[in-house]
């Protein structure tokens, strides 16, 4: 059981958090109990994440945080919807991102098609449909905004064909590759770590294998060695 002075301690580092977002969550209070020092790294990284100024307007961050939180089926998320708002979202726009969000989790049908029933439809570029079918759901969104959207909610759903076919699709309508890193970036904790990470090495082989044209600093950070993990290091280190 904590002492006063802990519990003191406790409630100044969570009253910082609830100043700092406006709300807290369960996990906050764990953390500050369990691992003052674990909530304060999460707590750093979540606001450099989320809070701080980037790349993307904070309509377009919100935006993106909104498809994402819609594939993720992540209900407690509401803060985000307000945040959307203040940044001059509206309702009406809102609705589209929904349109939006709801043909992006049905990727799984295209990947049907095109992994069982591709040789019975030879007239078919699935691909091409799939890419027709996101330009009739992005309808009343900006393009470069849709694709962000899509990138994310793919890597949610660990689509990693449908973010081949959407990464290339950016590039080609040249979205910033920085804006591309930051919405997918979005995805750490509500999509995942793992997610992320595969995510940034499906993106990696596109430029190795160059099936998308990226700037220096991209084609750079594909062409360093050894971003196997573990297991390419292991084998690497066999005599």
């Amino acid at each position: 059981m904590p002492d006063k002075q802990a519990s003191n301690d406790i409630g100044e580092q969570l009253r910082a958090i609830r100043a700092k977002r406006g709300y807290l969550l369960p996990h906050h209070g764990l953390m500050a109990v369990t691992d003052p020092e674990l909530l304060s790294a999460y707590d750093a990284t979540y606001t450099a994440l989320t809070l701080a100024e980037r790349g993307l307007s904070r309509h377009d961050h919100e935006t993106v945080w909104l498809a994402i939180l819609i594939a993720t089926d992540e209900a407690l998320a509401t803060h985000h919807i307000p945040k959307f708002l203040d940044a001059g979202g509206s309702e009406e726009e809102f609705a589209r991102i929904l349109s939006l969000t709801a043909f992006l989790k049905g990727f799984g049908a295209y990947r049907f098609i095109e992994q069982h029933w591709r040789g019975h439809l030879a007239g078919i570029d699935v691909e091409q449909a799939y890419l027709q079918g996101f330009t009739t759901a992005a309808q009343g969104l900006d393009d470069r905004l849709a694709h962000l959207c899509a990138v994310s909610v793919h890597t949610c759903a660990a689509a990693w064909d449908g973010l081949v076919w959407h990464l290339c699709a950016a590039y080609r309508a040249k979205v910033p590759e920085t804006e591309l890193a930051e919405a997918l970036s979005l995805t750490l904790f509500p999509g995942s770590v793992p997610y992320f990470v595969e995510a940034a090495a499906v993106w990696r082989q596109l430029i190795l294998d160059e099936r998308v044209t990226p700037s220096a600093a991209f084609r750079a950070w594909a062409e360093i060695a050894g971003q196997g993990g573990y297991d390419e290091a292991k084998a690497n280190s066999q005599p």
